[in-house]
């Protein structure tokens, strides 16, 4: 596991967001872990973040022109992001949307820069992919092409298919999909914790049921 991914998964752990015991997923599954981002919720930790995933889409080489963060979470991130990339010299544009379209001033659903170009997709977990999806039908309605997706964690474990949520996004739409860390990482990390050791059993219990086909795609 690199540098990067360790202290990542570090910085998770300092603020709650990556958390071990007894919780159910948005998919009603009983899940070992839990990710929950909305914990990262103070300036610094913001800050950070923003810091951890432009280092993650520079280190990519997916070209784009502007980013965009679904509504509610994606629009922090994304407001982040942005910054982080600028002071690492990289400026370029970001939008969000709305959850319902504004019938008044400039009205629409998209706030900030204009959808242009190609269009790399920030968001933090995701799950079902209907939050993607909403992103991808508004990129193209309005004439730019999603260019990628970046997520925080990819939990490596079955979509609607064998394949997990994440791979099924990359075959259907043929972009591909950047994450911070994924399952893999985090079991990796906690055989190097004696203290967090005792988590794997469940781990691999959870993977056993619910962990998508491996895929041949080299991980971005």
């Amino acid at each position: 596991m690199s540098d990067f991914r360790q202290q990542f998964i570090d910085f998770a752990l300092r603020y709650d967001v990556l958390r071990f015991g007894n919780f159910k997923t948005k998919a009603g599954r009983p899940s070992p872990y839990f990710f929950n981002a909305g914990l990262f919720n103070d300036g610094l930790a913001l800050k950070q973040l923003g810091q951890f995933y432009a280092q993650a889409i520079l280190a990519s080489g997916i070209p784009f022109d502007a980013l965009f963060g679904p509504a509610y979470k994606g629009i922090p991130l994304v407001s982040t992001i942005a910054i982080a990339l600028a002071e690492a010299g990289h400026n370029h544009p970001f939008s969000f949307n709305r959850k319902e379209a504004k019938d008044h001033g400039e009205g629409g659903n998209i706030v900030g820069a204009p959808l242009a170009g190609r269009i790399l997709i920030v968001d933090d977990v995701v799950s079902a992919g209907l939050s993607v999806g909403e992103s991808i039908s508004l990129i193209h309605a309005a004439g730019a092409t999603p260019c990628g997706i970046t997520v925080a964690l990819d939990r490596m474990e079955k979509g609607e298919g064998e394949y997990s949520t994440l791979q099924e996004i990359r075959n259907k739409h043929g972009i591909p999909v950047i994450s911070l860390i994924t399952l893999d990482d985090i079991v990796a990390y906690l055989r190097t914790r004696q203290d967090l050791a005792l988590h794997i059993p469940a781990i691999e219990s959870y993977r056993t049921l619910y962990g998508a086909r491996a895929s041949s795609e080299p991980r971005q």
